[in-house]
């Protein structure tokens, strides 16, 4: 009988959460391509690209909207049996309200299982091939490979293994890693090359770091190391620092491998750090976020009123949303660890939860 009813609970919310979460993420794959639309005929980008760009990046787009479709369509799911008096004769029988939300739950966490592997696996490979193309929109003689950064400066071609964003003063910055810069002659040949650990901008000029330069002549190859010179590029860091995936857009290996760099040159992860503890903790987050909204399928909700159950969902989920981002962005400006201030609101949630269904045992 557990089973049965387990399997009605998890069908009605299944297909009111499939329903919500097509319905959030074409809506916003709509939204994006109209903008896209205002960008078709500028430097080559065509229609074409634009319905590239809105699909590759849509995996993204699913990503983001599931906590909301989760928490909306499991008020409308446990709200449907509760029209059809369902959800009133599974309490008469003895079932108690957590009982029920852990049927709505534990179908909700197989989906986010899914979810989390979509958000480190098409999602990010997605992102990365949008990058590409802006990157390419904005600055023809830039493009962007598995193999990092190319770019084309005169006589020189770059490669940037790495890409970052920084955050310098009041604005973001990109640093570049692991750089190559081929000097060829006019007749093809390589003339010079130049490695770099690092690149970055200073607001005047690209400044390379721990550089290795050998050159190439009729008398041989001639090496020489500089702790730092300036380059004179004409490569525009704000077109890089815009193309650069998001750190909230990369996968949690891109972001551990990112953290792990700037902690071993000294730096504070940022930005990274705080992108990395959001995806670690989502899949919790959502669960928890479910869990605290069904108390509202229970009570003044019983009359099924869909309007109703939208709005609380979408009042619940904004909620939590700006409860991270305030709690987040506290923990950076007071210093607080990135883990405990992203996992701070979660606590907070499942503590309320816990009193209700404590209370309405």
């Amino acid at each position: 009988m557990i089973k049965r009813v387990d399997r009605l609970v998890a069908f009605s919310v299944f297909g009111s959460l499939v329903a919500v979460w097509l319905v959030l993420t074409g809506f916003d794959a709509v939204t994006h391509f109209l903008t896209q639309l205002g960008r078709v005929g500028k430097n080559g980008y065509t229609l074409t690209n634009a319905a590239v760009f809105v699909l590759v990046t849509t995996p993204r787009r699913a990503y983001e909207m599931f906590i909301f479709a989760a928490v909306i369509g499991g008020l409308m799911g446990l709200g449907g049996l509760a029209a059809t008096g369902e959800l009133t004769a599974l309490r008469a029988a003895g079932m108690s309200r957590l009982r029920i939300a852990a049927s709505a739950t534990g179908v909700i966490a197989v989906l986010v299982l899914g979810v989390v592997i979509l958000g480190e696996t098409a999602a990010p490979w997605g992102d990365q091939m949008a990058q590409a193309m802006q990157l390419r929109m904005k600055a023809g003689d830039i493009g962007a490979t598995g193999s990092g950064l190319w770019a084309r400066d005169g006589d020189r071609i770059i490669n940037a293994r790495g890409t970052m964003v920084r955050q310098v003063g009041d604005h973001d910055t990109v640093q570049l890693a692991d750089v190559r810069v081929f000097t060829f002659t006019a007749d093809g040949q390589v003339s010079r090359f130049d490695w770099a650990k690092t690149a970055d901008h200073d607001g005047h000029a690209w400044v390379l770091h721990d550089v290795r330069s050998t050159v190439l002549d009729g008398a041989g190859t001639h090496s020489s190391s500089t702790p730092s010179e300036q380059w004179n590029s004409s490569l525009n860091p704000q077109v890089l620092a815009q193309s650069v995936i998001q750190p909230q857009y990369l996968s949690m290996r891109d972001l551990r491998r990112n953290m792990d760099y700037l902690e071993r040159n000294g730096e504070s992860p940022g930005s990274y750090a705080v992108a990395f503890w959001a995806r670690a903790l989502y899949a919790l987050n959502v669960l928890v976020l479910v869990l605290c909204a069904m108390p509202f399928a229970f009570g003044a909700m019983r009359s099924g009123g869909l309007g109703k159950r939208i709005f609380v969902g979408m009042l619940l989920a904004i909620g939590w949303y700006f409860l991270q981002k305030a709690m987040v962005n506290f923990g950076t400006v007071y210093g607080m660890p990135p883990l405990p201030a992203n996992l701070l609101p979660a606590a907070l949630l499942a503590l309320v939860a816990w009193l209700y269904f404590r209370k309405h045992a």
